[in-house]
């Protein structure tokens, strides 16, 4: 069932799982308009609730959205497919249904731990009750859409996660606004909108396997042990995953009281949220490499190298002046959400910083997941969390936020890292050659042209700083990839790489 994967590969999902991932910059966009409407202090319970959503649910799912993605390109046979899907389905959702239930029991002993001002905390347990379904709903899609990436079919995220998820929320909790709704708008909008992406995502498994076969195909204890087993054994770095991201602003909200509390961890989230745009990166080439190393695996490991050199060369001349056009303007993306959040800038810098070097690593997290010895992903969880809450412990009693977000960008950059360094024992990977330093090389002289920029710009209007900002961005991006990447690497780029000049033109392209 498998076959071998080339650059070309590579680039060609990574293109499209770009697109599907837009969906983060569609919330760059809408989280603006939710404080703008609801203020900071809503938002910030918003915040709150989501994060603890994710948390939850990725530990419910038992992992199983990872396990996929090695189960199945490595399957035998479409019934041992479709026996591994069933067994995923039930062990993925059936947890979370368990969990929703508890949670809405217990909604008003779960109110009390959130801080929030006098007008959010009279609606907390009405809004936890409206929230908890999104839990099963979340994992589902998840399930469904992983389920998708190993069969290769990295496109189908881009209208679920784009347009049903992130564009009908923002019509939702819009019209919910104009309807004088307040501290549930919020809250209610995001579970409908998950509501729908899960009916959809229904028609997507369809596509993509014969749901009929599965009802039918009896269960395997074998595959299903298999499944459960591969899950159990990413679970820890599944779960510090989604703690440098969904825990952060959980603790915050518990370590300040009342108001600030809410606000405090809404600032960290507006800064988080910006500075996911550089993590779009990583998250391409993770989601892609994945199901693509599972299968090569399969074929040829020797090849599995090359593939990892090329997402990396290609992320990091892009990454580094993205980072740098984030940290230049950052304060004036903050002013968009409130005046009020531009205090969040030092957050923001650190963040982009830290994702900025955990892309330029590379994505070897999930090539050691797929390859590597079920144990490697604990150890590196523990290690990871360990970081993360020795800083935590050290910085955030005193800088707070900013401390926070330095005890994420070194957990983050530790889990990067830790990855490569087994690869690079364990399989003998060499990935930094002449020409990744070349990549980085240009990628940081891009950055400092930016820098020289911003300084001539320092006077200008915004609307015309940001523009003139972002087009010298795009450019120095582009000279990045003509003069960084190989002939080779570029013409793995496809019609995309053509039609930015890039790659000679092709027939097909």
């Amino acid at each position: 069932m498998n076959t071998a994967v080339g650059k070309s590969d590579v680039a060609k999902g990574a293109g499209v799982v770009a697109l599907s991932r837009l969906g983060a910059l569609v919330e760059v966009v809408s989280q603006p308009a939710y404080v703008w409407m609801f203020g900071i202090a809503v938002y910030g319970v918003y915040t709150v609730l989501w994060a603890a959503v994710n948390t939850v649910s990725n530990v419910a799912d038992l992992a199983i959205t990872r396990a996929l993605q090695r189960v199945i390109p490595q399957s035998r046979s479409e019934r041992d497919v479709l026996a591994a899907l069933k067994a995923a389905l039930l062990l993925g959702v059936v947890p979370s249904i368990i969990v929703a239930a508890l949670v809405m029991v217990f909604a008003g002993d779960l109110a009390a731990l959130v801080n929030a001002g006098p007008r959010e905390a009279a609606d907390m347990r009405l809004a936890i009750l409206i929230f908890a379904p999104g839990l099963p709903l979340w994992s589902f899609i998840e399930l469904v859409t992983a389920a998708a990436r190993a069969r290769r079919a990295f496109g189908p995220e881009v209208r679920l996660r784009l347009f049903w998820e992130q564009c009908v929320r923002l019509v939702l909790a819009f019209g919910l606004f104009l309807a004088g709704w307040d501290t549930l708008a919020l809250v209610t909008a995001h579970t409908a909108s998950l509501f729908v992406t899960a009916i959809l995502a229904v028609r997507l498994l369809a596509r993509y396997y014969d749901v009929r076969a599965m009802w039918h195909t009896p269960f395997d204890r074998r595959i299903s042990r298999h499944v459960f087993v591969t899950g159990i054994s990413l679970l820890p770095i599944n779960v510090v995953y989604r703690v440098l991201i969904d825990l952060p602003p959980l603790v915050i909200n518990a370590l300040i009281p009342g108001n600030a509390g809410a606000v405090a961890s809404g600032l960290y989230g507006i800064a988080r949220k910006v500075a996911t745009i550089p993590q779009l990166l990583q998250q391409v080439f993770q989601y892609v490499l994945a199901p693509l190393t599972a299968a090569q695996a399969a074929v040829n490991r020797l090849a599995i190298e090359p593939l990892y050199a090329f997402a990396t060369r290609l992320s990091t001349v892009v990454v580094l002046p993205m980072a740098a056009f984030l940290c230049l303007i950052g304060d004036r993306i903050l002013w968009l959400f409130t005046p009020d959040a531009v205090a969040a800038l030092p957050v923001l810098v650190v963040l982009v910083l830290g994702r900025a070097i955990e892309t330029a690593i590379g994505p070897a997290r999930p090539v050691i997941e797929m390859i590597g010895h079920r144990l490697l992903p604990t150890l590196n969880g523990v290690l990871t969390i360990g970081v993360w809450a020795a800083v935590t412990w050290w910085r955030v009693p005193i800088d707070g936020a900013v401390g926070m977000a330095w005890a994420v960008a070194a957990a983050s950059v530790s889990n990067a890292f830790l990855p490569l360094a087994e690869l690079t024992i364990a399989h003998g990977f060499r990935p930094f050659g002449w020409r990744f330093l070349l990549c980085v090389g240009l990628g940081l002289a891009g950055a400092a042209i930016l820098m020289v920029a911003d300084l001539g710009l320092a006077h200008a209007r915004f609307y015309i700083e940001l523009p003139a900002m972002f087009a010298l961005m795009l450019g120095v991006i582009w000279l990045g990839l003509r003069f960084g990447l190989a002939r080779s690497d570029r013409g793995a780029l496809g019609s995309l790489g053509a039609r930015i000049g890039l790659a000679p033109a092709t027939p097909s392209s």
